[in-house]
């Protein structure tokens, strides 16, 4: 890599950009200012702060908490911006050297997936080089509206499930453009309006049962019911609705609908306004349960409300689960279930089909294996 002339800063200066708004970080003697990648790491921008100003080199290659590949030390590259001289010495404003650090280049070996070139969540955020992709793949067009691109596109099944399963990530953390038009707002949806919107109806419904039943201890059976029922029902909607990919006839009106309905999520997977489901959306998916439910219990509108609820509760769990895996920090015991899933969009979208737990996977024999040694054999 040819030499940068970038300046030297001291270790005090570097620990003075420890915010949201300034963010520096090292790794050895280089400074990164990683301000503009807070918002896209898949950890959650908390994960960085926590090491704003400081050094990173050991929790790169931390094992509890993630150990970094190749790609992730390329991506950083790009946020570098100067060299840490001893506090002693005086900065001589520049400094011209080759952008070369031993800790860099004593990195871990990870599989790279030959299918996606990706070996780590965080290439699911790398700018994505719009121009180059669609020279190269001949796909989409990520500065132009989506939808329209797909129904007008004229590709075969084969090509559309390889291309959309290869994600990308739209520049600066934004969306990219769906319909391009007045419908717009409606694929975007904050995480925070799925609890704000669905929150209440549930608890009006529980306490209309609880009125009708007269026992918590029986409304409570009957909404745990529901709420388990939910877990069963997360899995079978993921695996053969929105991914009913060998299934899907070769034409271009059922490749459109796979793409508004869970295709533009593999396609750009940070996207952190289409990561739950829009409430329109949810509401087509949801009025057929709720009269299967009133089919099913024909006999006691109670029950069926009770178990209704406790299902829409266990999505609510569920879409803010998913956002979170994908954007935020989490504990401990989180951690693994996070890796799990974005190695769904990275390495094999053909397994790993649980979300809130991997509990499913291991009944039906769609677990996703985590290792490289088995993503080869497989």
């Amino acid at each position: 890599m040819p030499g940068r002339t970038l300046p030297t800063l001291t270790q005090a200066e570097v620990e003075q950009h420890s915010s949201e708004r300034s963010c520096y970080v090292t790794i050895g003697a280089n400074v990164y200012d990683v301000t503009e990648f807070l918002e896209s790491h898949p950890g959650g921008p908390e994960l960085i702060l926590d090491y704003a100003g400081k050094d990173i080199t050991e929790i790169l290659k931390d094992e509890i908490s993630h150990t970094h590949s190749d790609s992730a030390y390329e991506m950083i590259d790009e946020f570098l911006v100067g060299f840490v001289v001893q506090d002693k010495l005086k900065p001589n404003g520049k400094v011209q050297t080759q952008i070369v650090d031993s800790q860099i280049n004593d990195k871990v070996n990870e599989f790279v997936h030959p299918r996606t070139g990706m070996s780590c969540e965080e290439d699911l955020s790398r700018d994505t080089d719009y121009s180059s992709d669609y020279k190269t793949h001949k796909f989409l067009d990520l500065s132009k509206p989506l939808l329209m691109q797909v129904w007008n596109g004229g590709f075969k099944k084969d090509f559309y499930l390889d291309q959309v399963h290869r994600p990308r990530h739209y520049k600066g953390g934004a969306s990219a453009p769906l319909f391009g038009n007045f419908l717009e707002p409606l694929s975007l949806t904050p995480w925070w309006v799925v609890p704000m919107i669905w929150l209440p109806p549930v608890v009006y419904g529980t306490y209309l049962t609880y009125e009708g039943f007269g026992s918590a201890s029986t409304t409570a059976m009957w909404w745990l019911l529901g709420f388990g029922l939910w877990s069963l029902l997360e899995y079978t909607l993921h695996r053969f609705l929105f991914h009913l990919d060998d299934y899907l006839p070769d034409h271009r009106a059922a490749l459109t609908l796979h793409f508004l309905l869970h295709g533009i999520h593999h396609y750009l997977p940070m996207d952190r306004y289409r990561l739950v489901m829009p409430p329109t959306l949810f509401v087509a998916l949801a009025t057929p349960f709720w009269k299967l439910a009133h089919a099913l219990f024909y006999w006691d509108w109670n029950i069926a409300v009770a178990i209704y609820c406790g299902g829409i509760f266990g999505y609510i769990c569920y879409d803010l689960t998913h956002y979170f895996l994908h954007h935020q920090n989490l504990p401990l015991w989180y951690k693994g279930l996070k890796k799990y899933h974005l190695a769904h969009h990275f390495l094999d979208y053909e397994l790993g089909f649980g979300v809130t737990s991997r509990f499913w996977d291991t009944i039906f024999g769609t677990e996703l294996p985590m290792t490289p040694k088995a993503i080869k054999t497989k």
